[in-house]
């Protein structure tokens, strides 16, 4: 990618405000403390200034509450990271009956990409979160998308072990993509060559000719086209490799999307 150059009143209130007299700040105070606004909220805080810039107590401001109120619902950070993973996740529907694999594939590739950089912030979290907690561990909504495109797969003449082998393909493509995308590729945006826009000048004269040839390409790079382009290749050989359905259409670059 090109550089980046809630009106009920809480049952917890009566309670809080009869132990604390100072009030939390924040502009949610008459609204429901409920686990789902922690994590909106945590989304938010996240959204703006990254999983460092997370705290219980920042999350307390931001949900108008005292911390104590928080940990009610979710006891410490990691839980919290884990419950934002979990909401994003939630997003990402997988429709098992599609007439067409092939289009559904694409479509959820295309909705997970549009999800992260909705959230950039919390793409690491999308990546490692759910590989670190053991799969019964997981969040329903974690795991949801690989039980409906095994149900996709299977349905449509793929053995489970096989359908299981194209989802890690495909997220393990879709992980790699997203955090390349998100990377700044640019060193020198206002430059008009683009060897000096990538600060290849900075490499050895005489080596690695190929990436100087390809500097044109790499300046311009463009996440949409080259999300349709990884999924051409992989499920090309996906098609070639897997015995399964028979002769799937394999839609090609003319439907890649022409703009991000």
């Amino acid at each position: 990618m090109l550089a980046r150059s809630r009106k009920e009143r809480s049952p917890f209130v009566v309670a809080e405000s009869s132990n604390n007299s100072k009030k939390p700040r924040g502009g949610r105070r008459d609204s429901p403390v409920t686990r789902a606004a922690v994590l909106s909220a945590a989304l938010e805080v996240i959204d703006r200034d990254g999983v460092d810039g997370l705290s219980m107590r920042r999350l307390a401001e931001a949900v108008g509450r005292d911390p104590m109120v928080i940990y009610r619902h979710v006891p410490n950070k990691a839980a919290v990271l884990d419950g934002v993973t979990e909401s994003v996740f939630g997003q990402l529907s997988v429709d098992p009956a599609a007439s067409d694999w092939v289009a559904e594939v694409r479509r959820v590739a295309r909705d997970f990409r549009r999800l992260a950089l909705a959230h950039p912030q919390v793409v690491p979290l999308l990546v490692t979160r759910p590989l670190s907690t053991p799969l019964g561990q997981r969040a329903p909504a974690v795991v949801r998308p690989l039980e409906d495109i095994l149900a996709l797969l299977t349905r449509v003449g793929y053995t489970e072990v096989d359908a299981l082998h194209i989802y890690r393909a495909l997220f393990g493509f879709l992980y790699g993509h997203v955090l390349n995308e998100l990377q700044e590729l640019v060193e020198r945006p206002e430059e008009t060559d683009d060897l000096l826009r990538l600060g290849l000048y900075r490499l050895p004269i005489g080596e690695f000719p190929l990436v100087r040839n390809l500097a044109s390409v790499l300046a311009t790079y463009d996440g949409a086209v080259e999300l349709e382009r990884g999924l051409d290749i992989l499920l090309a050989g996906l098609a070639a490799t897997l015995p399964g359905p028979g002769d799937a259409t394999l839609p090609g670059p003319e439907d890649a999307p022409a703009t991000r």
